[in-house]
């Protein structure tokens, strides 16, 4: 039976996760582990029998491989794909795929060159919440046009509580020139690229960040931000690592009714006729639309996410499968976080997609005086 050689690339909790699911998985083969932190690494590699490497570049030029899983801090993923891409070499990226749009861009254009001699290279993002069976009944419900024209979407995704002792675990946490951002890099990266894959991107964006409101940390642990799109659509997303308990709750308006999710319950509330129509025929001035109720039943996605996208990239590479997450979609997530830290430190609404140069720079200022 072919499999695919896999090695990863950051043993961390999330490293560590990965290479037991490469390790599991009937059509992959863990061959190699890297990472700057020798202990970690020589026990890992130790565990199932395989070279431990702490140079990565060493590691490409001296293992046969298919491809890797990449899941370092954050400012590592670009050079490390770039140079897989090099080397001819499939890439599955941690999320978020970079901290900035610029860098994301070169990783997508090195894959894009990679693809001129090889077609087949794949390039997926660890954007594993795609394979949830209620985000799937979402996105189904809204492609099929049951919604109709979307009018509003509200995400209150304020259930990321983290404590001081989290944000000290590591040095390169909740610091500029160690993760590059807070709340909007590390934690809802998931929720970002749900919001795009569910509604579309947005044209405008307006966001409010607080740096270190509630923690003894450099970066964003608090966020509000408004999406406009020029068909009328609007956006809110709500996101925080200070409330407990916090909330998680999804509204989707469109003309035909109204979509919640929240613990774990996906309800539909379906109007009889389109709310724009009533709001032309109605000859009362308080009618209500009729609607019904409907709580909508979906499949659970079963085996853990992160081992359904690792099993997918390795379909993609046997047997031409499509990928559930594109890295390619992974650059709209970082698009709006940036967006929006990017309106807030100016104060003002910021047309999409951004100027990555004008980020950068800030993102610059930030580092320089970042006490990583």
């Amino acid at each position: 039976m072919k499999k695919v050689k896999l090695a990863v690339v950051g043993v961390g909790n999330m490293g560590r996760a990965h290479a037991r699911d490469v390790h599991d998985l009937p059509h992959t083969e863990l061959v190699a582990v890297c990472d700057v932190n020798e202990k970690f690494v020589q026990e890992t590699a130790a565990f199932y029998n395989i070279p431990a490497y702490t140079n990565y570049q060493e590691m490409l030029d001296n293992e046969e491989l298919d491809g890797v899983i990449i899941a370092t801090p954050h400012y590592d993923h670009p050079p490390m794909t770039i140079a897989a891409f090099e080397r001819d070499l499939h890439v599955l990226v941690e999320k978020p795929i970079a901290v900035d749009v610029q860098n994301g861009r070169k990783m997508i254009d090195a894959f894009y060159k990679a693809q001129e001699t090889n077609p087949k290279l794949a390039f997926g993002a660890i954007f594993m919440q795609r394979t949830y069976g209620h985000y799937r009944k979402i996105k189904d419900l809204i492609d099929s046009g049951e919604l109709g024209k979307l009018i509003r979407t509200t995400w209150i995704i304020t259930d990321w509580f983290r404590t001081q002792a989290y944000y000290n675990s590591g040095g390169w946490r909740a610091t500029w020139a160690g993760e590059g951002g807070g709340v909007l890099l590390n934690q809802s990266p998931h929720n970002l690229d749900l919001y795009q894959w569910l509604v579309g991107m947005p044209d405008r964006v307006t966001g409010f960040a607080n740096l270190g409101k509630y923690h003894n940390i450099e970066v964003e642990d608090e966020v509000t931000a408004y999406f406009a799109y020029n068909n009328g659509h609007i956006g809110h997303f709500i996101t925080s690592t200070a409330e407990s308990p916090g909330t998680n709750r999804l509204e989707i308006v469109g003309e035909n009714g109204k979509l919640i999710f929240e613990d774990g319950k996906l309800t539909f509330f379906r109007n009889r006729q389109s709310s724009f129509d009533f709001i032309e025929t109605a000859t009362g001035g308080f009618d209500k639309v009729e609607n019904w109720q409907i709580d909508v039943p979906y499949t659970d996605h079963g085996q853990p996410g992160h081992k359904q996208i690792i099993a997918n990239f390795a379909n993609a590479i046997l047997h031409d499968e499509p990928l559930i997450a594109p890295a390619s979609e992974g650059l709209n997530s970082v698009m709006l976080a940036n967006a929006i830290l990017l309106s807030s430190f100016n104060n003002m609404t910021v047309e999409l997609p951004i100027d990555g140069e004008v980020y950068i720079q800030k993102l610059q200022d930030l580092i320089d005086s970042s006490s990583k």
